[in-house]
């Protein structure tokens, strides 16, 4: 019974982002069949890849994805978004760019880990200060990381200079595609990566549990023994983790270091593909899987759209903003009452019925 309960919740909070990503699907079969079109080509580098729409919105998703991992955790313990994580993401890449090119002056396997741990460690410091505005002076995290969102291109460029920096080699070409000899674009690992990090946390410690019990009640975790200002500021700290990877993926994506595209208007999306993955805004209880849909759901959405309406990029941007309107009204608590509220009448009247038929 427990474990029916227990896929019961599952499923209930999982319905609007595998509703939505179901209708993205049916839509696409119906008007754009060329949308499941998968090809085995072979890239400028010589290697193997998979290519198409699908694939590639998969592959595009992954940067988002990623952050909306760490973006979860620090809503479900602060009840407040992270508006600076794009600004972050920016200074984390100049850290990366910086240690590849300029300290070692040489891209090899040794290079470029210490460029990933840097770079990570660049992100966490500065999300580590937005934690402390946060957890410590108890300034509300929208208005705390919006000195970041403001500032974080600006150090940015300060750290790199003006010019877009180019960065290439064996370990960057594999990086912005494929590993020689696996054909699945490189970014999807990363992916995985990290949810099997962030899987092996939640495993092997309580802090899923320390996270919700701040966000659902903090004066109650506090009487319990619970760190509050601890739990936040790890949020924090891996968001920033987060961050530093996602940078990573969307800076190899490019091959180019340029300030003022790099992970552009990310914030929105990430704050959107918690909410769409059926997390509450306000804290408390999280799915990451829920978050991770969410994120494929916006990548999904905005490949088909950009698909269908070529010619205008604003009018894509007015589609997917009424597009996701919609979706996030059909996961309110309002709507979820309502449709629970029909359910249970069904069910009620099903068992009448078997009731007078036995």
């Amino acid at each position: 019974m427990k474990a029916k309960k227990k896929v019961m919740s599952i499923v209930s909070q999982l319905a609007i982002p595998l509703v939505a990503l179901s209708v993205l699907l049916l839509f696409n079969l119906i008007f754009n069949i060329g949308f499941f079109g998968i090809e085995l080509k072979t890239n400028n580098y010589g290697n193997a890849v998979l290519s198409g729409n699908l694939i590639n919105a998969i592959s595009d998703a992954s940067h988002l994805a990623i952050i909306a991992m760490g973006m979860t955790l620090v809503t479900a313990s602060c009840g407040g978004q992270d508006i600076s994580v794009g600004a972050t993401g920016t200074i984390s890449a100049a850290v990366f760019a910086q240690t590849l090119l300029v300290w070692t002056g040489d891209i090899n396997g040794f290079t470029f880990v210490l460029a990933i741990v840097l770079a990570c460690l660049a992100a966490v410091i500065f999300e580590l200060f937005n934690g402390t505005l946060v957890a410590v002076f108890k300034i509300q995290p929208m208005i705390a990381t919006l000195i970041l969102y403001s500032c974080g291109r600006n150090i940015a460029h300060r750290i790199n200079g003006t010019a877009q920096l180019q960065l290439k080699g064996p370990i960057m070409d594999a990086l912005k595609t494929t590993i020689p000899g696996i054909p699945i674009p490189t970014s999807i690992f990363w992916v995985v990566l990290m949810g099997i990090l962030i899987w092996l946390m939640f495993k092997f410690t309580n802090i899923r549990l320390y996270t919700q019990s701040v966000g659902i009640n903090q004066s109650a975790a506090r009487l319990n023994g619970i760190n509050h200002t601890a739990i936040k500021l790890l949020s924090f700290a891996v968001l920033g983790i987060c961050v530093g990877f996602a940078s990573i993926v969307d800076v190899a994506r490019t091959g180019t270091l340029a300030h003022d595209t790099i992970l552009v208007d990310v914030e929105m999306d990430a704050i959107l593909a918690v909410a769409i993955g059926g997390n509450s805004l306000g804290g408390g209880k999280f799915r990451m899987s829920g978050s991770i849909l969410g994120a494929y759901v916006i990548t999904v959405l905005n490949t088909t759209l950009t698909a269908l309406i070529k010619s205008n990029p604003q009018m894509v941007k007015a589609v997917k903003a009424g597009a996701i309107i919609l979706i996030v009204i059909a996961g309110s608590p309002v709507i979820r009452e309502w449709l629970t509220m029909q359910w249970n009448r069904i069910r009620s009247r099903t068992r009448k019925v078997e009731k007078v038929v036995g």
